[in-house]
C-alpha cells in the first residue's frame, strides 16, 4: 500500500478526493426560512374623498410616484398631468423631479 506524503500546496492538485454521495432526499418545496417577508407598499394620501367634480384635493407623494400617474388616479388620463405641475409650480420647478412625502394639491376635475 502506497501512502501519499503531501509537501508543498501544489502536491494533491487534480487528484480527487473520493466524497460520498450527497443526500437530498429530506429536501421539501416550498419558501425559504432565511427570507423576510415581503414589505407592504405604502399607501399614499388620497386626501379627501369627495364626490364633487369641482373641489380641490391634497395627495401625499410616495416613492415611485409621477404626476403622470397621480394624474391617472385622480382624473383617469395619465395625459393630464399638466393640470397638477400648474397648481403646484411653488413646489414643483421641475415636473420630472418629484419626491416622497410632498403634499400636492390637485385640482378638481
Amino acid at each position: 500500500m502506497e501512502k501519499e506524503n503531501h509537501v508543498g500546496i501544489f502536491d494533491g492538485f487534480g487528484k480527487k478526493k473520493e466524497e460520498k454521495p450527497r443526500d437530498f432526499s429530506n429536501v421539501q418545496s416550498g419558501s425559504s426560512t432565511t427570507a423576510a417577508p415581503p414589505a407592504a407598499p405604502p399607501v399614499p394620501n388620497l386626501g379627501p374623498t369627495s364626490g364633487t367634480s369641482g373641489s380641490e384635493q391634497s395627495y401625499t407623494v410616495v416613492a415611485g410616484d409621477s404626476l403622470s400617474k397621480i394624474a391617472k388616479r385622480f382624473y383617469g388620463d395619465a395625459n393630464k398631468w399638466p393640470r397638477i405641475h400648474e397648481a403646484n409650480r411653488d413646489q414643483i420647478k421641475n415636473p420630472d423631479l418629484i419626491h416622497p412625502g410632498q403634499k400636492l394639491r390637485i385640482p378638481g376635475a
